[in-house]
């Protein structure tokens, strides 16, 4: 009934499978908030998926799950992701019902203190990165300071740069998605849950330079606790391979990328190209709490 052929052409025509409130109820209010926004991730990810098997363009909104997920309504689900998505909209709206019924209240942008506490950085850190622009390049510091954590992406500004100008902003599940211009963005290739084996793709782009751009695959290959200095990181590795995309052709782009599975910090960015906006090394050395200086 729910991916009958002809009768579904949106999914918001695809009605939610009913699920039941009361099964929630014994929750806390913190946690129906965590429960509710585990399954609006999840729903990102099942349209991603229907995304690039069928070349719908909703994923080039470029915005968070929150707004992300009445943004649904513009795919067209068939099979298996009309099903899991009907599940997800029905676990959604019972999730809600209950927090509605034990008059939680509206969530907010903001992360909660006791899930912020939870991870690896806080407001205020300085993350300090070793860059090199190539193989041989010599190494340069480069320090981000984390200016908030948000219930969808972390925001970082840079130094010496304005205090209100925004030098990085990536999802929880490590997409950078925006950056000061020169920098290397990733918005749409990372999933959450990163397990591994699985397999992505998407690109990697020069903000500020549209046609500066790689199409590229991500396998996980390994994932763990990785500690820098004092900070522990639940680490995914990643393995990249694809195309430097240019207007005679392409050159080919390999290298790694390592992500916090908690915050989707970046731990470090390794790329060999060609192409000298695509080479270069990125690794955090080490963080350094607010205050510390």
């Amino acid at each position: 009934m729910l991916v009958a052929a002809g009768c579904a052409t949106r999914s918001g025509q695809v009605p939610p499978l009913p699920d039941n409130p009361a099964q929630f109820m014994s929750l806390s209010c913190d946690r129906l908030d965590a429960e509710a926004e585990a399954v609006q991730r999840r729903a990102a990810d099942v349209a991603w998926a229907v995304d690039e098997r069928a070349g719908n363009n909703v994923v080039a909104l470029g915005v968070g799950v929150a707004v992300f997920w009445p943004a649904l309504l513009a795919l067209r689900p068939q099979g298996p992701e009309a099903e899991e998505l009907a599940r997800l909209k029905g676990r959604y709206e019972a999730l809600r019902e209950a927090a509605v019924r034990r008059k939680c209240p509206a969530p907010g942008p903001e992360l909660p203190a006791a899930r912020a506490a939870a991870l690896p950085v806080a407001p205020g850190d300085r993350l300090v990165y070793e860059v090199r622009s190539g193989p041989r390049g010599a190494a340069a510091e480069d320090v981000l300071i984390v200016r908030a954590l948000r219930r969808e992406e972390v925001e970082y500004t840079a130094t010496p740069a304005p205090a209100d100008e925004t030098a990085l902003r990536h999802d929880r599940s490590g997409n950078a998605i925006e950056a000061a211009r020169g920098r290397l963005i990733w918005p749409q290739l990372l999933r959450s849950e990163l397990m591994l084996g699985q397999v992505m793709a998407g690109e990697i782009q020069v903000a500020g330079d549209p046609l500066a751009r790689a199409r590229v695959r991500a396998q996980v290959v390994a994932v763990g606790p990785q500690q820098v200095g004092t900070r522990k990181f639940d680490a995914a590795v990643l393995e990249l391979f694809g195309d430097v995309l240019l207007a005679a052709g392409s050159t080919r782009l390999e290298g790694a990328l390592v992500v916090d599975r908690t915050s989707g910090a970046l731990l470090r960015l390794d790329l060999r190209s060609a192409q000298p906006p695509f080479q270069g090394k990125r690794r955090l050395v080490r963080v350094e709490p607010a205050g510390a200086r």
